[in-house]
């Protein structure tokens, strides 16, 4: 569910004892040398031109039965301090290749947290309870969100509750990349 990789192909410890609210995980590749400095340069140097390829990468791995993409928000704070949204600028890739409508503006971050990358594990989903808000009606719709790295799944897990409670039957994640445990 959380797109660890698995011998067995089943499901995770941790993903049975404690279900998130997501049905699943799309990630083409592990965070680890060389693509977490691309993602490092797109998201913090400004390297606009990688999301393309970040996005194709995706929309390889996109999987089917969704109705609607939505990007991880940003709070104000963080967007106007990085000038964009590296969640959006994936997800207009995705959305391009994939046919599947953008929903830019259906939720937004309505709290200005530390940045989950600063933060023990164990801290994340604390740090994000609560930050999110949806502002569009996704009765009975598939939603994708798009984010370029899970770590935790905490900010997944938070805002698909924040999705689901707007309507969403279904809550998948695409992320570029996904943390392996050490």
């Amino acid at each position: 569910m959380c797109a660890l990789p698995l011998a067995s192909g089943a499901v995770c410890g941790a993903c049975l004892d404690r279900p998130p609210r997501y049905s699943s995980v799309a990630a083409p590749f592990s965070y680890a040398y060389p693509l977490d400095a691309l993602i490092r340069a797109f998201k913090y140097g400004g390297r606009l031109a990688h999301c393309r390829f970040l996005g194709a990468a995706l929309a390889g791995a996109a999987t089917p039965g969704v109705d609607a993409i939505v990007p991880m928000p940003l709070s104000p704070a963080r967007l106007a301090e990085r000038g964009f949204n590296q969640a959006l600028e994936i997800a207009r890739v995705v959305a391009h290749a994939t046919g599947i409508p953008l929903l830019p503006l259906a939720c937004r971050k309505v709290v200005d947290t530390p940045p989950q990358a600063a933060l023990p594990w164990k801290e994340r989903a604390k740090n994000v309870r609560r930050a999110f808000a949806c502002d569009a009606d996704l009765t009975g719709r598939r939603v994708a969100v798009v984010d370029d790295v899970l770590t935790t799944g905490a900010t997944l897990n938070e805002l698909a509750r924040v999705l689901r409670k707007a309507g969403a039957v279904q809550v998948t994640g695409w992320v570029v990349a996904r943390t392996l445990p050490r």
